[in-house]
């Protein structure tokens, strides 16, 4: 009831708010879904945001509907979900005019907690909606042969992305896949890496088990890749991991140190990567495994609006012509 009487004294004057909003029934606790958007509609209603609900589906492609969503008109997309829902929308909404709105519903979150919005709890996280900052973030851009893939966590090459499948299964309950993980981890071993970084001429050259190139703090089961990556410095962060035993990874992997802290990761910055492995590895970019082999990655700097928490640190608002963050979404015309 005090979050909604805040709401409610926060949000009583903001103007009326046309909104396209993208609901996975099936993130988080699936049973829980109909109650959750239901919530989700009465807290939208009190802010004074009025959205056109669609429901989303395996088959669809997010990425699409977000594009369509914007074509016709939408310059407010929400999108209620786990960090996958969140993140094809937003590969959608790149470049474009649009911002997104996040309510966090998932099992990790990650995109979430590195903005500063707080996950499962859809009052505040609605609050952030009307009474937050639009803010650009960048987006890394990978090119993986005849494939290719917007992140706005992370991407990786080697032991994380062979090891991403099964975990991800063994996160979501399915227990049968820890065999599969055990054994994916038993048997990796390390690559020679070749690593080019911008328009240096001078190639880096290591032994290392994995290499993650990180545009937010956060991927995976909640793994804190370091502190202080910044999402909107128009660079990407890159971690090689080259003097790291498989066990010295799994003291990464629970946080026992990160790579800001542990001087045997080699850290460097860059706006472009290109990556080549001896034997190929795999190359995984926000959960989407790609194909082994020759990697480029880009940053595509702001490319991104996104309403953020206004309390988070690390990073600049959006220029919006002396416009507030909710004037800065342009309604849709149709409303």
């Amino acid at each position: 009831m005090a979050v909604m009487k805040s709401l409610k004294n926060l949000t009583q004057k903001k103007r009326r708010l046309k909104a396209k909003l993208i609901f996975n029934s099936a993130a988080g606790n699936p049973q829980q879904s109909a109650d959750q958007l239901t919530q989700l509609l009465d807290h939208l209603q009190v802010t004074n945001i009025h959205p056109d609900v669609f429901l989303v589906h395996p088959e669809y492609d997010l990425s699409a509907v977000a594009r369509q969503a914007v074509n016709e008109g939408y310059r407010f997309i929400i999108v209620s979900g786990g960090d996958g829902t969140i993140e094809s929308v937003a590969c959608g909404l790149v470049g474009t005019r649009a911002t997104l709105g996040i309510v966090p519903t998932g099992t990790r979150n990650n995109l979430a907690r590195g903005l500063g919005i707080p996950s499962n709890n859809v009052a505040e996280a609605v609050a952030i909606l009307r009474a937050g900052e639009r803010i650009r973030v960048d987006v890394g851009h990978v090119q993986n042969h005849d494939s290719s893939r917007f992140f706005l966590e992370a991407a990786s090459v080697g032991l994380v992305s062979a090891l991403f499948p099964s975990a991800d299964e063994i996160q979501h309950g399915d227990l049968g896949k820890i065999t599969e993980f055990i054994s994916t981890f038993v048997s990796h071993t390390p690559a020679e890496i070749h690593l080019r970084l911008d328009d240096s001429r001078q190639e880096i050259i290591t032994q290392a088990h994995m290499v993650l190139i990180a545009n937010m703090p956060y991927m995976g089961g909640n793994f804190q890749i370091a502190p202080d990556i910044s999402f909107d410095d128009r660079q990407l962060d890159v971690f090689v991991y080259s003097n790291l035993s498989k066990l010295d990874l799994i003291g990464h992997a629970v946080q026992v140190t990160t790579a800001a802290t542990d001087q045997r990761v080699d850290r460097y910055k860059a706006k472009r990567i290109s990556i080549t492995t001896n034997p190929a590895m795999p190359v995984l970019a926000d959960g989407v495994l790609l194909k082994e082999g020759q990697v480029s990655v880009t940053v595509r700097s702001h490319a991104l609006s996104v309403m953020a928490n206004p309390a988070q640190p690390t990073h600049s608002v959006a220029p919006v012509l002396d416009q507030t963050a909710e004037e800065a979404i342009v309604l849709n015309p149709r409303s």
